[in-house]
């Protein structure tokens, strides 16, 4: 009797500790939340015209890329997973499992401020491309300089218009800690006086070592559109970021209100792997980032202060929104950590600091 209930006992211990183990890779395998990934979108969400013209050709050129390739859309979901995981990682337990819900109070989803690495200071070389028509296209190295500059106090946080974040969003004012090197200007002269958005521009005048350098193409789109970037994930042949002339930089060649350089902060920030503010969709939609408040549609011109959408303040001001490059002049701390994940070893950038 003894021995059968050593043995009964022995069973309840094996299927008790069978099922505990089953209980924890259960948890493993839902630790990370990616019910919320999506990154085709509908273009009247993803684009929006600023001032007759188109502000950000980014989200379409994606849905162009996905079409072209049909392994790009697992590639890019890899990528969101690992930084859902990375991030997670560094979060205090019981903090959210990284798919961004937040309401900007620096919620428990996505990414919230407080994350921390080892990667110090990251600075990205630039290669700049001016292709030009004509004189006024040969924008000068003053104004290639002057974006440089722009990069640099937008993604460190010292310009001049960050004190005029409103109280509710002054403590998620973040230094991204990413700054910008102009490694070198290639000019081509070229008799094409528009290159569209299928990167034609890019196919004429390939990257330079696109692996350790963001490669920036400087010429007119055409059909009114500002500029447009390349996710991380995407083909290395096409990878960086497409700015028109007038919109690059804040001297020489430019045209109002886009006139301070922030249509190439705006297309870096997609460059690495932020979306727009809204999250290109209605309020069901996010942008993978807790800190930043749900809305259901970009914004423009240079809204008041507080602009509601989704029961909840639009952080108008952020970057990554479509509003006058006046009036936009931060990045938040989730924002900041979601950037600088990809650049830890294993990320889809980690070769530009490694």
């Amino acid at each position: 009797m003894k021995k059968m209930f050593l043995s009964l006992a022995a069973l309840a211990l094996i299927f008790t500790s069978c099922e505990s183990d089953k209980n924890d890779l259960s948890q493993d395998q839902n630790q990370v939340d990616m019910s919320d990934f999506f990154v085709h979108t509908d273009s009247d969400n993803g684009e929006g015209e600023r001032n007759g013209t188109v502000a950000c050709h980014t989200m379409t050129n994606l849905n162009r890329l996905l079409e072209e390739d049909p392994k790009l859309y697992k590639k890019m979901y890899d990528i969101e997973y690992q930084i859902r995981e990375d991030m997670m990682a560094k979060k205090p337990d019981g903090a959210g499992n990284g798919n961004g819900n937040g309401n900007g109070n620096g919620g428990g989803d996505g990414g919230d401020g407080g994350s921390t690495d080892d990667l110090g200071v990251i600075n990205i070389p630039v290669y700049v491309h001016v292709i030009y028509s004509n004189s006024q296209q040969n924008i000068s190295s003053t104004q290639i300089n002057s974006q440089i500059t722009i990069l640099n106090e937008d993604f460190r946080a010292t310009n001049n218009d960050a004190n005029q974040v409103p109280g509710e969003f002054s403590g998620l004012v973040a230094d991204s800690e990413i700054e910008f090197t102009l490694a070198g200007t290639y000019r081509h002269s070229d008799s094409r006086t528009s290159w569209g958005t299928n990167d034609a521009m890019k196919s004429a005048y390939p990257p330079v070592t696109p692996e350790t350098h963001l490669n920036i193409w400087v010429c007119n789109i055409g059909g009114g559109i500002l500029g447009y970037a390349q996710f991380p994930g995407g083909p290395i042949s096409s990878d960086g970021v497409v700015v028109s002339p007038q919109y690059f930089g804040n001297t020489g060649f430019v045209s109002a209100p886009f006139d301070e350089g922030r249509t190439t902060t705006h297309e870096v920030g997609h460059y690495l792997n932020l979306r727009h503010i809204w999250g290109d969709g209605r309020c069901n939609r996010d942008d993978f980032v807790s800190d930043t408040p749900k809305s259901d549609a970009p914004n423009y011109g240079c809204p008041s202060y507080p602009t509601v959408n989704c029961r909840s303040n639009d952080m108008t001001m952020n970057y990554m929104d479509y509003v006058d490059d006046a009036c936009m002049y931060m990045f938040s701390e989730g924002q900041k950590s979601r950037m600088r994940t990809i650049f830890e070893s294993g990320g889809p950038r980690a070769s530009m600091i490694n």
